[in-house]
Formats: structure tokens, C-alpha cells, sequence
């Protein structure tokens, strides 16, 4: 008996810590939403959407609401404390490897550059405080 509750206790803290798959039952949990609100964007949150409709729409989706090939970026995952700006620009530049979601690798953008991607973390950044989801950083 003590294994066996042993066992459970080691198999419930592995799923704790490496995490046991995403809950889609729970729109709160789903990598991918249907509907973001969209606020009056600052100008420089406009020229990041642009570069975001050029660049990570097809796998992203409109507003950041993901798709079936890429997360919703305006999910709490992807919160300023848990990835902050450089994150997506590792990410965009560099590509990275599947951690969270199972859509696969994303591989780097190519041709995008620092600046750019900043941009897009702006209006990423501007549509999560829409959401609830984040506090905007030190404007740019």
C-alpha cells in the first residue's frame, strides 16, 4: 500500500510540474479563442498589426486568436511576466521549439527583424489588456 500511494504521489507531482496536457474543455485553458476584443489601438500598436496580419496571422490568426496551426497569443500564457517582449522576439527570430501547445515547432520568421517584432508585441501586448490579460509595459 505504502508504493502504491507513493506512486501516485511521484505520478501527481510529475503532471504538476510538467504539466498533464491542455484542458480544452475549458475555454479559459484553450490555446485557441474565438473571440478578442479589439480596442482603439495607439499608432504604434497599428503598424505592429500590420506586421503581425504579414507575418503571424496565418498561423496565429486574426487579433492573436489563434488558429488550428499556432496558440492565441492573447492568452495568459503569454502574459508579460511569464514571456516577456524578447521571448517573442526569440521566438520570431530564432524559432522555437513546441513547449506549451501541441502545434508543433514554430520556425523563425525569416526577414523579420528586432524592431519588428517589438512592434507586434505592442499590439499583442495592447489586445491582452483589452482581454484582461496583461498591463501595458513603458511605452516605446
Amino acid at each position: 500500500m505504502p508504493v502504491l500511494l507513493g506512486g501516485i504521489m511521484i505520478g501527481g507531482l510529475f503532471i504538476l510540474f510538467f504539466g498533464g496536457g491542455s484542458n480544452t474543455d475549458d475555454p479559459s485553458q484553450s490555446p485557441v479563442l474565438a473571440n478578442v476584443i479589439v480596442p482603439e489601438l495607439s499608432e504604434v500598436a497599428r503598424r505592429g498589426e500590420e506586421l503581425f496580419n504579414l507575418n503571424c496571422s496565418a498561423c496565429h490568426g486574426k487579433n492573436a486568436g489563434g488558429t488550428d496551426n499556432g496558440p492565441a497569443l492573447v492568452h495568459d500564457i503569454y502574459n508579460p511576466g511569464h514571456h516577456p517582449d524578447q521571448a517573442f522576439v526569440r521566438a520570431a527570430i530564432t524559432g522555437v521549439r513546441a513547449h506549451h501547445w501541441g502545434f508543433g515547432n514554430m520556425p523563425p520568421i525569416d526577414g523579420i527583424t528586432q524592431q519588428e517584432v517589438l512592434l507586434i508585441a505592442r499590439y499583442i501586448r495592447e489586445l491582452q489588456q483589452a482581454n484582461g490579460i496583461a498591463t501595458l509595459p513603458h511605452e516605446m
